[in-house]
Parts: C-alpha cells; sequence; structure tokens
C-alpha cells in the first residue's frame, strides 16, 4: 500500500468514525434515566437519605370494572408555601408522561393524588416533587 493511500483511508476511517461513535453514544445515553441526577429512590436516595420516609410516594393500585386506580399518597408535612409535595407525576412503562396533580399548600393537608387509567397493565412510574429535597421516583407493576 502506497503512503498516501495508507494516508487517505486513516483520514476515511478517522472521520467515519468520528461521525457513527458518538451518534452511538449519545443514542445509548438519551435511554438511560440517571438516578441521582433527575431523581432519588429508595436504594439511591444520594445526598437525601435520612428523607426517604418523608419523599418516596407509595403506590396503591385497585383494578374496578377494566379501570385502574392509582392512589399516591407521600407521607410529608404541607406547611404551606414554606416546605410542602408541589406534585405527583404518573409515567407509563418508557417513562412517557401519563398524567399529574398539583398541590395547593394553602388548601392541600396531605400529599395524596388518584388516578384512574383506561385498561393500563405494565410497569407504572410515580413521581413525587418535594420544594426542599428534589424529585424522588417509585414503581409499581399493575
Amino acid at each position: 500500500m502506497d503512503r498516501r493511500d495508507f494516508i487517505r483511508l486513516g483520514v476515511v476511517a478517522g472521520v467515519g468514525a468520528g461521525i457513527v461513535a458518538p451518534s452511538t453514544v449519545l443514542a445509548e445515553k438519551s435511554k438511560q434515566i440517571v438516578v441521582g441526577d433527575i431523581y432519588y429512590t429508595k436504594e439511591s436516595p444520594g445526598r437525601w437519605s435520612e428523607k426517604v420516609a418523608g419523599h418516596l410516594p407509595s403506590i396503591g393500585i385497585e383494578k374496578k370494572e377494566g379501570r385502574v386506580i392509582v392512589r399516591v399518597v407521600t407521607a410529608h408535612e404541607m406547611k404551606n408555601y414554606e416546605h410542602y409535595i408541589v406534585k405527583h407525576v404518573l409515567l407509563d412503562k418508557n417513562y412517557k408522561f401519563m398524567d399529574e396533580y398539583l398541590f395547593n399548600p394553602t388548601k392541600d393537608k396531605a400529599a395524596m393524588s388518584t388516578f384512574t387509567l383506561d385498561n393500563y397493565s405494565g410497569e407504572l412510574h410515580v413521581l413525587s416533587m418535594c420544594n426542599k429535597h428534589d424529585l424522588w421516583l417509585n414503581s409499581t407493576q399493575v
């Protein structure tokens, strides 16, 4: 192989790898949900290890007449706008938004919400957002 052909081949291979590899790495990263950077869980409470009990949402499931009733409770105080649960967010098995409930800390005395789904099955994820202690995720199977 001629030296010039070798250099050309190296440049073409380098450019090709530079285009394909980053897009492959980025595509894989976008599929990952990053615990501790976006939300916290019971298993990975990060800097809030002492806050799990009051921030992790509890999920209750009831099936009734082809519908799934999801009851979410976060055992957290509602101290007006000083310290409260902002909202509960319901996500499907692919972490796609389904519904949310926004709390009014001047009226809501407890962080409880109810969602009704038609014929849903599979994994279900719930987020609970505290105004001081970030976003918490819990999951269940329907």
